[in-house]
């Protein structure tokens, strides 16, 4: 598939896991805002948990997450006394125990923590909030470090969705971004996780890596298959050594340029097409008869901190250090300093920083970029009929994407949106019209594709 111009895939850009996106959160919202945001959601709120668990046991140098080395466990205990003092204390501000459907562990590693402590987290969990017993229950995992008792853990906490970790299975490439992890080490770990009856499997790969060809990115995805995961998340790295210092042990000689990186994931892309799954969005796969494939299918799909999910939920609760929340009235995220986190937890208030308070303008274009970032098209003036707002207001964003459509990016028809296939990678492109805070340093985002 012919690459678009250059100047589109070196861009700069959000990738719209949220908007307005995180850059724009400000100390105006703090932990009294948010306890009292949480103590007004209505008692039929559907809500979903994530927990981060900021600990690793060595530094992937790709890495762009909240993380730090632990070669010790008792920091992590210490964390995870602080992390339940958090749960107890956003329980305590709800009128009613929260009905739950989703709760995902993220990270860092979460399997990082002691097997009984994961099991009593989650209970903990379950004896706070309203957690459905068919909630699913995701945790992210390093094949690497992932023993016999963690995967009873798992599965006596009630865990029924793991995402791997691969990024590439070329030698040459692990030893340069720092993560040597095999095959047959990953495929094994797959058979003990379906054998303890957590049978959704998700895998997930990067493309544009040190060293990395076009050959080796359609290898990995080839010895991926062999595994039969359910998803695949295919994620473009995102190079930004001024926030992760320890992005400066990659060589920068060693990148692919935005051209080279566009016909890596077109490959990875094409192959996983032609294996029977469904390509979704900007980045995720999954097989036909999957519930994220279904969501596609009939319009249902959503796009939140974690990515593509099936989640329709209104209120999203983060827990621990540099975590993320979503309700109606706006964003929260906590401290991201591990230490100065435990501190406010500590003092009896919430760990909350910085956030942000939506507008109703803020609500409109979220709409129209999270439909965007789902399904590669959208209505404007259904989505404006939707929120009792004008369609005249976003005149400005559709004269923005006149370039893109003389370019053949888009396909204009009136208000209705749309992306041809060949373009799909540069729908955060085409997002970025209809975001009225585009002003950040470029620096601050990743590579448009």
């Amino acid at each position: 598939m012919q690459a678009p111009g250059t100047s589109y895939l070196d861009e700069r850009l959000p990738r719209y896991t949220s908007y307005p996106t995180a850059p724009h959160f400000a100390a105006d919202v703090d932990g009294a805002c948010y306890g009292d945001w949480l103590g007004g959601l209505s008692p039929d709120t559907k809500g979903s948990l994530y927990l981060h668990i900021p600990f690793c046991r060595s530094m992937c140098w790709y890495c762009g997450c909240h993380t730090t080395v632990a070669l010790r466990d008792p920091p992590i205990g210490a964390y995870l006394e602080v992390l339940r003092q958090e749960i107890e204390a956003v329980a305590a501000r709800l009128t009613t125990p929260l009905d739950v459907r989703h709760v995902h562990f993220g990270g860092g590693t979460p399997t990082i923590l002691a097997p009984a402590d994961f099991v009593a987290l989650v209970a903990l969990l379950r004896d706070r909030f309203a957690l459905h017993r068919d909630a699913e229950i995701a945790v992210e995992i390093d094949p690497r470090h992932l023993a016999p008792a963690m995967i009873e853990a798992l599965r006596e906490a009630g865990v029924n969705r793991a995402s791997l970790g691969v990024q590439s299975f070329d030698p040459e490439v692990q030893r340069a971004i720092n993560r040597v992890q095999g095959a047959g080490q990953t495929a094994a770990v797959i058979t003990q996780l379906r054998e303890a009856g957590i049978g959704g499997i998700n895998l997930d790969l990067i493309y544009g890596l040190p060293r990395q060809s076009t050959a080796s990115c359609i290898e990995t995805v080839n010895q991926c298959l062999a595994m039969e995961p359910d998803r695949f998340s295919i994620f473009g790295y995102a190079h930004v050594p001024d926030f992760k210092k320890h992005q400066q042990r990659i060589v920068l000689a060693d990148l692919p340029d935005g051209g080279a990186r566009h016909e890596q994931a077109e490959a990875m892309a094409q192959r996983l097409v032609d294996a029977g799954y469904v390509r979704i969005g900007l980045d995720h796969f999954a097989k036909p008869d999957d519930e994220m494939a279904q969501a596609l299918g009939s319009g249902q799909l959503r796009r939140n901190f974690q990515g593509y999910t099936t989640d329709g939920c209104e209120a999203l609760i983060g827990f621990g250090a540099s975590a993320i929340g979503r309700l109606p009235q706006g964003y929260v995220q906590n401290e991201v300093v591990t230490g100065r986190y435990g501190e406010r937890i500590r003092e009896g208030g919430l760990a909350t920083v910085r956030g942000y308070r939506l507008s109703d303008d803020d609500r409109l274009r979220a709409d129209l970029i999270e439909r965007l970032m789902c399904d590669l098209s959208v209505d404007v003036e259904a989505v404006c009929a939707r929120h009792g707002a004008d369609p005249e207001q976003l005149a400005p964003s559709l004269a923005r994407l006149a370039p893109l459509v003389q370019d053949g990016m888009v396909d204009q028809d009136g208000t209705v949106i749309r992306m041809p296939e060949r373009a799909r990678l540069l729908v955060r492109k085409v997002a970025s019209a209809f975001d009225a805070h585009i002003d950040q340093p470029a620096r601050r985002y990743s590579r448009a594709v």
